[in-house]
C-alpha cells in the first residue's frame, strides 16, 4: 500500500454526494497550494463555480465540473458497487 501524505488528498475516494466531491475537489486544490481564484482563473471559470463546486452544489453543469476534474489531475472511474 502506497503511503498518504495527510495533507494530499488519498489516491482513490468513493464519491457518492456532491458534497463528498466537493471535499475532494477542496483538498486537491489545497494539496496544490492552488486558491480558488487561481484554480478559476487557469480553468477559465468563475469564482462562484468553484466556490459552489466546493461546497457540494448538486446542480453544477457536469461537463464544466468533469473539466475541473481533469484540470486538477484527477478522473472519473465507474465501476460497479462490490458485493451488489
Amino acid at each position: 500500500m502506497e503511503p498518504t501524505n495527510p495533507a494530499s488528498p488519498p489516491a482513490a475516494s468513493t464519491i457518492r454526494s456532491a458534497s463528498d466531491l466537493g471535499a475532494l475537489v477542496r483538498a486537491t486544490r489545497q494539496a496544490q497550494a492552488l486558491r480558488q481564484r487561481d484554480l478559476a482563473g487557469l480553468s477559465g471559470t468563475g469564482n462562484r463555480f468553484i466556490v459552489d463546486l466546493e461546497r457540494g452544489k448538486p446542480t453544477l453543469q457536469l461537463q464544466k465540473v468533469l473539466d475541473m476534474i481533469d484540470l486538477l489531475g484527477l478522473e472519473v472511474v465507474i465501476r460497479r458497487k462490490q458485493g451488489g
